[in-house]
C-alpha cells in the first residue's frame, strides 16, 4: 500500500517478500554506504591496524625460543594460526559498530526505506570485510617483514585467505547476535571476549603440536573450528597434510550462519 498526501512524494512500503538478489543488492548498497563512513572516521581502524602487529610481535618474541627453539622457527607455524585468531578478533569491532547505529536511530530510518528486512544486517556484515581485509595486510605485511616464507603455491595461499574470509563472515553473525542483544556498546566488547577468548587460546593457534596439553584441553581443542581453521591455513600456506580441516571449518562456518542468522533476524524484528 503506497501513502499519497498532496503535493508530498509518495512512501513505499517494504514489499513484504523481496527476491534473494534484489536482498543481496540492497545489503551490497548498504555495504558501501559502512565502507563510506571509514573515509570520514579512520581512527575506527585504528585497533584494526594495530592489533595484527602488536600479538604478533608479542607472541613471536615470547613463546619462540621456548616452543621452536627460535623465533625465525616458529614464526612459520605462528602466523598462519594468528591468521585464524585475527580472523576472530576482527568480528569484534562489528557487534560494537552495529549497537551504536542502532542507539543513534540508524536502523530506524532504514525500517522505512523499501528494502528488505534483512538488508541492513547483511549490509553491516558485508561492509565490515574490508576490517578482515586490513587485518590481514597487515598481518602479512609485518610477518614478511620479520622473514615469513609461504612454501606452497599461489592458489593455495589463496584458498587459505578464502577459507579464513568465509569463517570471518560467519562468526561475524554471532558479533552481530551480541550486537542486537548488549543493551549499549560499552558492554559489547566485554561480551565479545567471553566467546572469543576461550576459542582463540583454547585451540592450535599459539601451537600446532597440541599433544602437550591435559586430556580436558586436547578434547576441547579436537573439536574446536579456530584449530581446524589454523591447521587448514598452515597447510596451505607452509605445507603439510591438510586432512578433513578444511571441510571441518566449511561445515562449522555453515552451522554457525544457520543458527545465528534466523536468531539475529528475529532478535532485530523485536527492536522493530
Amino acid at each position: 500500500m503506497t501513502a499519497t498526501i498532496a503535493g508530498v512524494r509518495p512512501i513505499e512500503e517494504p514489499p513484504a517478500r523481496v527476491s534473494a538478489r534484489r536482498t543481496l543488492r540492497h545489503g551490497l548498497t548498504l555495504a558501501w554506504r559502512n565502507i563510506s563512513q571509514l573515509k570520514h572516521s579512520p581512527e575506527k581502524l585504528l585497533d584494526t591496524t594495530l592489533m595484527p602487529i602488536v600479538f604478533l610481535l608479542l607472541f613471536l618474541y615470547v613463546f619462540g625460543g621456548a616452543v621452536a627453539g627460535s623465533t625465525h622457527a616458529y614464526l612459520q607455524q605462528l602466523l598462519p594460526g594468528l591468521v585464524a585468531q585475527m580472523t576472530m578478533f576482527a568480528t569484534m569491532g562489528l557487534g560494537t559498530a552495529l549497537n551504536e547505529d542502532i542507539h543513534k536511530g540508524v536502523f530506524d530510518r532504514f525500517r522505512s526505506l523499501p528494502i528488505a528486512r534483512s538488508a541492513p544486517l547483511i549490509g553491516t556484515v558485508l561492509g565490515d570485510t574490508v576490517r578482515f581485509v586490513i587485518v590481514m595486510t597487515m598481518l602479512m605485511s609485518f610477518g614478511t617483514l620479520l622473514g615469513f616464507r609461504f612454501h606452497t603455491d599461489p592458489l593455495s595461499v589463496l584458498a587459505a585467505f578464502a577459507l579464513a574470509y568465509v569463517f570471518y563472515l560467519a562468526v561475524s553473525w554471532i558479533s552481530v547476535l551480541v550486537g542486537l542483544m548488549a543493551p549499549s556498546p560499552q558492554t559489547v566488547q566485554g561480551l565479545a571476549f567471553l566467546w572469543v577468548m576461550p576459542l582463540t587460546f583454547g585451540s592450535s593457534v599459539l601451537v600446532s603440536d597440541t599433544s602437550t596439553m591435559p586430556g580436558w584441553l586436547q578434547k576441547w581443542t579436537d573439536i574446536n573450528p579456530v584449530t581446524h581453521l589454523a591447521d587448514a591455513v598452515r597447510a596451505l600456506t607452509v605445507g603439510g597434510p591438510i586432512g578433513n580441516h578444511a571441510w571441518y571449518t566449511l561445515a562449522w562456518a555453515a552451522g554457525i550462519v544457520v543458527v545465528t542468522f534466523p536468531l539475529a533476524m528475529r532478535m532485530y524484528a523485536r527492536k522493530a
